[in-house]
Protein backbone atom coordinates (compact mmCIF):
# COMPACT_ATOMS: atom_id res chain seq x y z
CA UNK A 1 0.00 0.00 0.00
CA UNK A 2 1.38 3.09 -0.92
CA UNK A 3 1.39 6.70 1.27
CA UNK A 4 -1.57 8.10 -1.24
CA UNK A 5 -3.60 5.15 -0.31
CA UNK A 6 -2.76 5.13 3.43
CA UNK A 7 -3.98 8.75 3.62
CA UNK A 8 -7.24 8.25 2.02
CA UNK A 9 -8.36 5.26 4.08
CA UNK A 10 -7.30 7.59 7.20
CA UNK A 11 -9.60 10.10 5.37
CA UNK A 12 -12.61 7.96 4.96
CA UNK A 13 -12.05 6.64 8.41
CA UNK A 14 -12.36 10.07 9.56
CA UNK A 15 -15.56 11.34 7.78
CA UNK A 16 -16.94 7.90 9.02
CA UNK A 17 -16.30 8.80 12.44
CA UNK A 18 -17.93 12.27 12.16
CA UNK A 19 -21.14 11.21 10.36
CA UNK A 20 -24.43 13.75 11.42
CA UNK A 21 -25.70 10.69 13.06
CA UNK A 22 -22.91 10.49 15.61
CA UNK A 23 -22.23 13.48 18.32
CA UNK A 24 -18.61 13.99 18.25
CA UNK A 25 -16.65 15.52 21.33
CA UNK A 26 -17.00 18.82 20.70
CA UNK A 27 -20.95 18.91 19.84
CA UNK A 28 -21.54 16.84 23.25
CA UNK A 29 -19.54 19.55 24.94
CA UNK A 30 -21.58 22.57 23.52
CA UNK A 31 -24.70 20.80 24.37
CA UNK A 32 -24.02 20.18 27.86
CA UNK A 33 -22.71 23.50 28.50
CA UNK A 34 -26.02 24.59 26.88
CA UNK A 35 -27.71 22.62 28.84
CA UNK A 36 -26.11 23.93 31.79
CA UNK A 37 -26.64 27.80 30.82
CA UNK A 38 -30.36 26.45 30.43
CA UNK A 39 -30.41 25.09 34.08
CA UNK A 40 -28.70 28.47 35.43
CA UNK A 41 -31.61 30.37 33.81
CA UNK A 42 -34.29 27.74 34.97
CA UNK A 43 -32.43 28.21 38.56
CA UNK A 44 -32.42 32.20 38.61
CA UNK A 45 -36.44 32.09 37.14
CA UNK A 46 -37.36 30.16 39.53
CA UNK A 47 -35.45 31.74 42.47
CA UNK A 48 -36.96 35.02 41.50
CA UNK A 49 -40.64 33.57 41.59
CA UNK A 50 -40.06 32.11 44.81
CA UNK A 51 -38.10 35.27 46.36
CA UNK A 52 -41.66 36.96 44.85
CA UNK A 53 -43.77 34.76 46.09
CA UNK A 54 -42.06 34.52 49.93
CA UNK A 55 -42.16 38.93 49.76
CA UNK A 56 -46.16 38.67 48.42
CA UNK A 57 -46.94 36.24 51.29
CA UNK A 58 -44.87 38.14 54.39
CA UNK A 59 -47.00 41.52 52.81
CA UNK A 60 -50.27 39.55 52.80
CA UNK A 61 -49.90 37.95 55.57
CA UNK A 62 -48.96 41.04 57.71
CA UNK A 63 -51.19 43.26 55.97
CA UNK A 64 -54.57 42.12 54.73
CA UNK A 65 -56.03 41.63 58.87
CA UNK A 66 -55.52 45.79 58.74
CA UNK A 67 -58.59 45.54 56.10
CA UNK A 68 -60.84 43.68 59.42
CA UNK A 69 -61.90 46.31 62.44
CA UNK A 70 -63.43 45.46 65.58
CA UNK A 71 -66.09 47.56 66.63
CA UNK A 72 -68.53 47.92 69.58
CA UNK A 73 -72.07 48.92 68.69
CA UNK A 74 -74.35 50.02 71.36
CA UNK A 75 -77.41 52.63 71.85
CA UNK A 76 -76.59 55.90 73.39
CA UNK A 77 -78.66 58.59 74.35
CA UNK A 78 -77.93 62.12 73.63
CA UNK A 79 -78.67 63.55 76.67
CA UNK A 80 -79.38 66.97 76.07
CA UNK A 81 -78.66 68.33 79.44
CA UNK A 82 -75.20 68.14 78.96
CA UNK A 83 -74.71 68.49 74.98
CA UNK A 84 -77.58 71.70 74.49
CA UNK A 85 -77.94 73.11 78.39
CA UNK A 86 -79.33 76.39 76.20
CA UNK A 87 -81.94 73.68 74.51
CA UNK A 88 -81.86 76.15 71.14
CA UNK A 89 -79.14 73.72 69.17
CA UNK A 90 -76.43 77.03 68.94
CA UNK A 91 -74.16 76.23 66.49
CA UNK A 92 -71.75 78.33 67.85
CA UNK A 93 -72.62 76.61 71.64
CA UNK A 94 -72.34 73.06 69.98
CA UNK A 95 -68.77 74.06 68.68
CA UNK A 96 -68.29 73.97 72.67
CA UNK A 97 -68.58 70.10 72.97
CA UNK A 98 -65.70 68.34 73.80
CA UNK A 99 -64.88 64.57 73.89
CA UNK A 100 -64.79 64.91 77.78
CA UNK A 101 -68.53 65.85 77.60
CA UNK A 102 -68.92 62.72 75.35
CA UNK A 103 -67.16 60.36 77.43
CA UNK A 104 -69.75 60.05 79.97
CA UNK A 105 -72.60 59.01 77.66
CA UNK A 106 -70.56 56.26 76.46
CA UNK A 107 -70.08 55.20 79.93
CA UNK A 108 -73.46 55.09 80.40
CA UNK A 109 -74.68 53.57 77.05
CA UNK A 110 -71.74 50.78 78.21
CA UNK A 111 -72.61 50.36 81.73
CA UNK A 112 -76.13 50.04 80.78
CA UNK A 113 -75.41 47.52 78.18
CA UNK A 114 -74.09 45.46 80.33
CA UNK A 115 -76.62 45.34 82.66
CA UNK A 116 -79.34 44.44 80.07
CA UNK A 117 -77.01 41.42 78.95
CA UNK A 118 -76.05 40.41 82.54
CA UNK A 119 -71.92 40.60 81.58
CA UNK A 120 -70.03 40.81 84.59
CA UNK A 121 -66.52 39.90 84.79
CA UNK A 122 -65.00 39.79 88.60
CA UNK A 123 -62.67 42.72 88.66
CA UNK A 124 -63.82 45.29 86.16
CA UNK A 125 -65.34 48.09 86.94
CA UNK A 126 -67.19 51.18 84.23
CA UNK A 127 -63.68 52.66 84.22
CA UNK A 128 -62.17 49.45 83.08
CA UNK A 129 -64.77 48.03 80.85
CA UNK A 130 -64.40 51.79 79.00
CA UNK A 131 -60.88 50.98 78.10
CA UNK A 132 -62.00 48.81 75.63
CA UNK A 133 -63.38 51.19 73.50
CA UNK A 134 -60.76 53.19 71.60
CA UNK A 135 -59.73 56.95 72.47
CA UNK A 136 -61.08 58.09 68.93
CA UNK A 137 -65.07 56.92 69.41
CA UNK A 138 -65.62 60.35 71.71
CA UNK A 139 -64.26 62.30 68.75
CA UNK A 140 -66.49 60.37 66.41
CA UNK A 141 -69.34 60.56 68.23
CA UNK A 142 -68.76 64.59 68.69
CA UNK A 143 -68.24 64.87 64.43
CA UNK A 144 -71.53 62.40 64.55
CA UNK A 145 -73.55 64.97 66.78
CA UNK A 146 -72.34 68.05 64.89
CA UNK A 147 -73.25 66.79 61.48
CA UNK A 148 -77.03 66.83 62.63
CA UNK A 149 -77.37 68.41 65.80
CA UNK A 150 -81.17 67.77 65.16
CA UNK A 151 -80.50 63.72 67.03
CA UNK A 152 -79.61 65.24 70.29
CA UNK A 153 -82.12 64.12 72.34
CA UNK A 154 -82.68 61.12 70.53
CA UNK A 155 -81.10 57.64 71.38
CA UNK A 156 -78.57 56.62 68.61
CA UNK A 157 -77.11 53.13 67.47
CA UNK A 158 -73.42 53.54 66.62
CA UNK A 159 -70.60 52.09 65.93
CA UNK A 160 -67.54 52.82 68.36
CA UNK A 161 -64.29 51.47 67.32
CA UNK A 162 -62.39 49.02 69.61
CA UNK A 163 -59.12 49.75 71.32
CA UNK A 164 -56.07 48.89 69.66
CA UNK A 165 -54.95 46.03 72.34
CA UNK A 166 -58.86 44.22 71.87
CA UNK A 167 -58.83 44.80 68.04
CA UNK A 168 -55.33 43.07 68.29
CA UNK A 169 -56.77 40.17 70.72
CA UNK A 170 -59.02 39.04 67.72
CA UNK A 171 -56.02 39.08 64.78
CA UNK A 172 -53.54 37.18 66.85
CA UNK A 173 -51.27 39.93 68.18
CA UNK A 174 -52.70 39.89 71.70
CA UNK A 175 -53.17 36.59 74.00
CA UNK A 176 -53.83 36.14 77.41
CA UNK A 177 -50.48 35.79 78.32
CA UNK A 178 -49.42 39.17 76.73
CA UNK A 179 -51.96 40.93 78.55
CA UNK A 180 -50.57 39.67 81.71
CA UNK A 181 -47.38 42.10 80.86
CA UNK A 182 -49.18 44.65 79.27
CA UNK A 183 -50.06 47.62 80.96
CA UNK A 184 -52.71 48.48 78.80
CA UNK A 185 -54.84 45.76 78.30
CA UNK A 186 -55.55 43.00 81.14
CA UNK A 187 -56.88 39.32 80.70
CA UNK A 188 -60.01 40.43 82.55
CA UNK A 189 -60.61 42.83 79.95
CA UNK A 190 -59.66 40.29 77.29
CA UNK A 191 -62.37 37.97 79.03
CA UNK A 192 -64.93 40.89 78.95
CA UNK A 193 -64.23 41.15 75.21
CA UNK A 194 -64.98 37.87 74.88
CA UNK A 195 -68.39 38.26 76.23
CA UNK A 196 -69.79 41.53 74.53
CA UNK A 197 -68.38 39.45 71.13
CA UNK A 198 -70.94 36.41 72.28
CA UNK A 199 -73.33 39.11 72.85
CA UNK A 200 -73.13 40.52 69.24
CA UNK A 201 -72.14 43.96 70.51
CA UNK A 202 -68.76 43.43 69.48
CA UNK A 203 -67.85 42.65 66.25
CA UNK A 204 -65.17 42.48 63.58
CA UNK A 205 -66.09 43.90 59.68
CA UNK A 206 -64.34 45.38 56.88
CA UNK A 207 -62.22 48.40 57.66
CA UNK A 208 -63.68 51.18 55.24
CA UNK A 209 -62.52 53.97 57.31
CA UNK A 210 -58.76 52.55 56.34
CA UNK A 211 -59.28 54.21 52.71
CA UNK A 212 -60.93 57.25 53.88
CA UNK A 213 -59.90 58.27 57.43
CA UNK A 214 -56.88 60.27 58.13
CA UNK A 215 -53.68 59.40 60.08
CA UNK A 216 -53.96 59.12 63.70
CA UNK A 217 -51.66 59.56 67.03
CA UNK A 218 -49.55 56.78 68.58
CA UNK A 219 -51.95 55.55 70.96
CA UNK A 220 -54.87 55.30 68.63
CA UNK A 221 -54.02 52.95 65.97
CA UNK A 222 -57.17 51.38 65.42
CA UNK A 223 -58.19 54.90 63.78
CA UNK A 224 -55.06 55.34 61.61
CA UNK A 225 -56.39 55.84 57.42
CA UNK A 226 -55.31 56.08 54.40
CA UNK A 227 -57.73 58.95 53.14
CA UNK A 228 -55.00 61.92 53.51
CA UNK A 229 -52.57 60.09 51.72
CA UNK A 230 -54.41 58.99 49.22
CA UNK A 231 -55.78 62.13 48.22
CA UNK A 232 -52.22 63.54 48.34
CA UNK A 233 -50.79 60.96 46.25
CA UNK A 234 -53.54 61.54 43.71
CA UNK A 235 -53.17 65.52 43.72
CA UNK A 236 -49.45 64.97 43.17
CA UNK A 237 -50.01 62.59 40.13
CA UNK A 238 -52.60 65.02 38.50
CA UNK A 239 -49.68 67.61 38.96
CA UNK A 240 -47.19 65.51 37.00
CA UNK A 241 -49.64 64.26 34.23
CA UNK A 242 -50.31 67.82 33.37
CA UNK A 243 -46.71 68.87 33.25
CA UNK A 244 -44.81 65.88 32.48
CA UNK A 245 -46.57 64.65 29.30
CA UNK A 246 -46.88 67.71 27.40
CA UNK A 247 -43.22 68.61 28.31
CA UNK A 248 -41.98 65.12 27.44
CA UNK A 249 -43.78 64.58 24.29
CA UNK A 250 -42.84 68.20 23.13
CA UNK A 251 -39.03 67.52 23.89
CA UNK A 252 -39.01 64.63 22.40
CA UNK A 253 -40.51 65.79 19.05
CA UNK A 254 -38.58 68.75 18.95
CA UNK A 255 -35.35 66.25 19.42
CA UNK A 256 -36.57 63.59 16.88
CA UNK A 257 -37.19 64.91 14.48
CA UNK A 258 -36.16 69.20 14.25
CA UNK A 259 -33.40 69.21 16.17
CA UNK A 260 -29.85 69.78 14.17
CA UNK A 261 -27.31 66.59 14.70
CA UNK A 262 -24.77 68.65 16.79
CA UNK A 263 -22.51 68.65 19.62
CA UNK A 264 -25.24 70.53 21.26
CA UNK A 265 -28.16 68.03 20.60
CA UNK A 266 -25.55 65.16 21.41
CA UNK A 267 -25.11 66.89 24.95
CA UNK A 268 -28.76 67.25 25.65
CA UNK A 269 -29.59 63.60 24.81
CA UNK A 270 -26.48 62.19 26.83
CA UNK A 271 -27.90 64.25 30.09
CA UNK A 272 -31.42 62.96 29.66
CA UNK A 273 -29.61 59.53 29.31
CA UNK A 274 -28.23 60.38 32.40
CA UNK A 275 -30.89 62.18 34.29
CA UNK A 276 -33.62 58.80 34.18
CA UNK A 277 -30.44 57.17 36.48
CA UNK A 278 -29.68 59.33 38.92
CA UNK A 279 -31.02 58.53 41.85
CA UNK A 280 -34.44 59.76 43.49
CA UNK A 281 -33.25 61.41 46.51
CA UNK A 282 -30.97 64.14 44.06
CA UNK A 283 -34.18 65.28 42.50
CA UNK A 284 -35.47 65.85 46.70
CA UNK A 285 -32.83 68.11 47.26
CA UNK A 286 -33.47 69.82 43.95
CA UNK A 287 -36.91 70.27 45.27
CA UNK A 288 -35.95 71.66 48.37
CA UNK A 289 -33.34 73.94 47.62
CA UNK A 290 -35.57 75.53 44.51
CA UNK A 291 -39.17 75.28 45.03
CA UNK A 292 -39.38 75.48 48.78
CA UNK A 293 -35.79 77.63 49.91
CA UNK A 294 -35.70 79.61 46.71
CA UNK A 295 -39.24 79.86 45.31
CA UNK A 296 -40.85 80.09 48.63
CA UNK A 297 -43.23 76.91 48.39
CA UNK A 298 -44.98 76.10 51.33
CA UNK A 299 -43.71 72.29 52.49
CA UNK A 300 -45.17 68.77 52.60
CA UNK A 301 -47.75 70.16 49.97
CA UNK A 302 -48.63 68.17 46.66
CA UNK A 303 -47.47 71.05 44.36
CA UNK A 304 -43.62 70.91 45.38
CA UNK A 305 -44.03 67.02 45.29
CA UNK A 306 -45.58 67.25 42.12
CA UNK A 307 -42.87 69.49 40.91
CA UNK A 308 -40.15 67.28 42.24
CA UNK A 309 -41.82 64.18 40.62
CA UNK A 310 -42.15 65.88 37.33
CA UNK A 311 -38.26 66.49 37.17
CA UNK A 312 -37.65 62.87 38.13
CA UNK A 313 -40.42 61.67 35.51
CA UNK A 314 -39.67 63.99 32.73
CA UNK A 315 -36.24 61.94 31.06
CA UNK A 316 -38.75 58.79 31.42
CA UNK A 317 -41.08 59.96 29.28
CA UNK A 318 -38.99 61.41 26.70
CA UNK A 319 -36.89 58.15 26.40
CA UNK A 320 -40.13 56.53 25.57
CA UNK A 321 -41.29 58.89 23.71
CA UNK A 322 -38.64 58.75 21.27
CA UNK A 323 -38.49 55.20 21.26
CA UNK A 324 -41.81 55.51 20.31
CA UNK A 325 -41.06 57.88 17.40
CA UNK A 326 -38.74 56.15 15.78
CA UNK A 327 -40.59 52.99 15.71
CA UNK A 328 -42.91 54.35 13.07
CA UNK A 329 -41.62 53.34 9.60
CA UNK A 330 -40.32 55.90 7.78
CA UNK A 331 -42.15 55.82 5.06
CA UNK A 332 -45.59 56.94 6.94
CA UNK A 333 -43.75 60.50 7.09
CA UNK A 334 -42.23 60.29 3.55
CA UNK A 335 -45.90 59.57 2.01
CA UNK A 336 -47.57 62.43 4.22
CA UNK A 337 -44.76 64.96 2.95
CA UNK A 338 -44.88 63.47 -0.23
CA UNK A 339 -48.67 64.82 -0.59
CA UNK A 340 -48.14 67.91 0.39
CA UNK A 341 -48.36 67.63 4.34
CA UNK A 342 -46.03 70.39 6.19
CA UNK A 343 -43.74 68.86 8.48
CA UNK A 344 -46.16 69.74 11.56
CA UNK A 345 -49.05 67.70 9.74
CA UNK A 346 -47.06 64.84 9.36
CA UNK A 347 -45.88 64.57 12.60
CA UNK A 348 -49.41 65.78 14.76
CA UNK A 349 -51.59 63.82 11.84
CA UNK A 350 -49.71 60.91 11.13
CA UNK A 351 -46.55 60.20 13.27
CA UNK A 352 -47.91 61.08 16.61
CA UNK A 353 -51.08 59.24 16.66
CA UNK A 354 -48.94 55.87 15.60
CA UNK A 355 -46.77 56.41 18.21
CA UNK A 356 -49.64 57.51 21.11
CA UNK A 357 -49.57 53.52 21.99
CA UNK A 358 -45.88 53.68 23.06
CA UNK A 359 -46.31 57.46 24.37
CA UNK A 360 -49.10 56.30 26.61
CA UNK A 361 -47.34 53.49 27.72
CA UNK A 362 -44.09 55.24 29.04
CA UNK A 363 -46.25 57.46 30.47
CA UNK A 364 -48.10 55.31 32.56
CA UNK A 365 -45.30 53.51 33.56
CA UNK A 366 -43.23 56.56 34.71
CA UNK A 367 -46.48 57.78 36.81
CA UNK A 368 -46.20 54.32 38.59
CA UNK A 369 -42.35 55.14 39.35
CA UNK A 370 -43.12 58.37 40.55
CA UNK A 371 -46.48 57.15 43.23
CA UNK A 372 -44.06 54.23 44.44
CA UNK A 373 -40.81 57.71 45.32
CA UNK A 374 -40.73 58.06 48.92
CA UNK A 375 -36.72 59.70 49.37
CA UNK A 376 -37.54 62.95 47.30
CA UNK A 377 -41.12 63.45 49.50
CA UNK A 378 -39.23 63.08 52.53
CA UNK A 379 -36.83 65.99 52.05
CA UNK A 380 -39.47 68.20 51.21
CA UNK A 381 -41.47 67.43 54.63
CA UNK A 382 -44.17 65.27 53.19
CA UNK A 383 -43.24 62.85 56.60
CA UNK A 384 -45.32 65.29 58.81
CA UNK A 385 -48.21 64.65 60.59
CA UNK A 386 -51.01 65.56 58.89
CA UNK A 387 -54.86 64.75 59.97
CA UNK A 388 -56.61 67.55 57.92
CA UNK A 389 -57.61 66.62 54.53
CA UNK A 390 -56.19 68.88 51.39
CA UNK A 391 -59.31 70.88 50.41
CA UNK A 392 -60.51 71.05 46.33
CA UNK A 393 -58.21 71.73 43.52
CA UNK A 394 -56.21 74.36 42.86
CA UNK A 395 -56.22 75.37 46.66
CA UNK A 396 -55.62 71.82 47.53
CA UNK A 397 -52.29 71.55 45.86
CA UNK A 398 -50.69 74.34 48.50
CA UNK A 399 -52.18 72.22 51.35
CA UNK A 400 -50.34 70.26 53.53
CA UNK A 401 -50.89 66.77 52.67
CA UNK A 402 -49.16 63.24 52.87
CA UNK A 403 -48.35 60.17 50.42
CA UNK A 404 -48.90 56.35 50.37
CA UNK A 405 -45.38 55.67 50.13
CA UNK A 406 -44.78 58.37 52.98
CA UNK A 407 -47.42 56.93 55.17
CA UNK A 408 -45.49 52.92 54.99
CA UNK A 409 -42.56 55.03 55.89
CA UNK A 410 -44.15 56.79 58.91
CA UNK A 411 -46.29 53.84 60.27
CA UNK A 412 -43.24 51.54 59.94
CA UNK A 413 -41.46 54.27 62.69
CA UNK A 414 -44.02 53.73 65.61
CA UNK A 415 -43.76 51.34 68.15
CA UNK A 416 -46.90 50.20 68.02
CA UNK A 417 -47.55 46.41 66.21
CA UNK A 418 -50.20 47.60 65.03
CA UNK A 419 -48.89 50.65 63.18
CA UNK A 420 -46.63 47.77 61.56
CA UNK A 421 -50.00 45.62 60.13
CA UNK A 422 -51.17 49.17 59.07
CA UNK A 423 -47.91 49.65 56.73
CA UNK A 424 -48.66 46.34 54.99
CA UNK A 425 -51.89 47.10 54.55
CA UNK A 426 -50.42 50.46 53.19
CA UNK A 427 -48.01 48.49 50.86
CA UNK A 428 -51.32 46.15 49.60
CA UNK A 429 -53.07 49.28 48.65
CA UNK A 430 -50.35 50.86 46.66
CA UNK A 431 -49.19 47.55 44.95
CA UNK A 432 -52.79 47.61 43.82
CA UNK A 433 -52.53 50.89 42.21
CA UNK A 434 -49.43 50.33 40.82
CA UNK A 435 -50.91 46.80 39.22
CA UNK A 436 -54.16 48.94 38.09
CA UNK A 437 -52.05 51.32 35.96
CA UNK A 438 -49.49 49.03 34.65
CA UNK A 439 -52.64 46.92 33.32
CA UNK A 440 -54.00 50.01 32.30
CA UNK A 441 -50.76 50.24 30.14
CA UNK A 442 -50.72 47.25 28.52
CA UNK A 443 -54.45 47.53 27.54
CA UNK A 444 -53.90 50.99 26.33
CA UNK A 445 -50.70 49.48 24.37
CA UNK A 446 -52.99 46.57 22.86
CA UNK A 447 -55.96 48.73 21.81
CA UNK A 448 -53.82 51.21 19.81
CA UNK A 449 -50.92 49.15 18.56
CA UNK A 450 -50.28 49.14 15.04
CA UNK A 451 -48.76 46.02 13.14
CA UNK A 452 -46.63 47.02 10.43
Amino acid sequence: MTDVTANRAAATAGLKSRSLFQAGDRTRKRHASERRFRMMGLAAVTFGILALFGLMASILSNGLSSFQQSYITMDIFLDPAKLDKGGNLNPADLEKITTFTIQPLIQAALRKTMEERAIVVEGIDAGKAFELISKEAPGELRRYILADPARIGNTVSFDLLASGRIDGYYKGRVSMASAELDSNISPEQLMLADKLKEAGILESRFNWAFFTAPDASDTRPEAAGLGVAILGSAYMMIIVLVLALPIGVAASIYLEEFAPQNRWTDLIEVNIANLAAVPSIVFGILGLAIFINFVGLPQSAPIVGGLVLTLMTLPTIIIATRSALKAVPPSINDAALGIGASKMQAIFHHILPLAAPGILTGTIIGLAQALGETAPLLLIGMVAFVRDYPGAPPEGFFDPASALPVQVYNWTQRSDPAFVERASGAIIVLLIFLLIMNAIAILLRRRFERRW
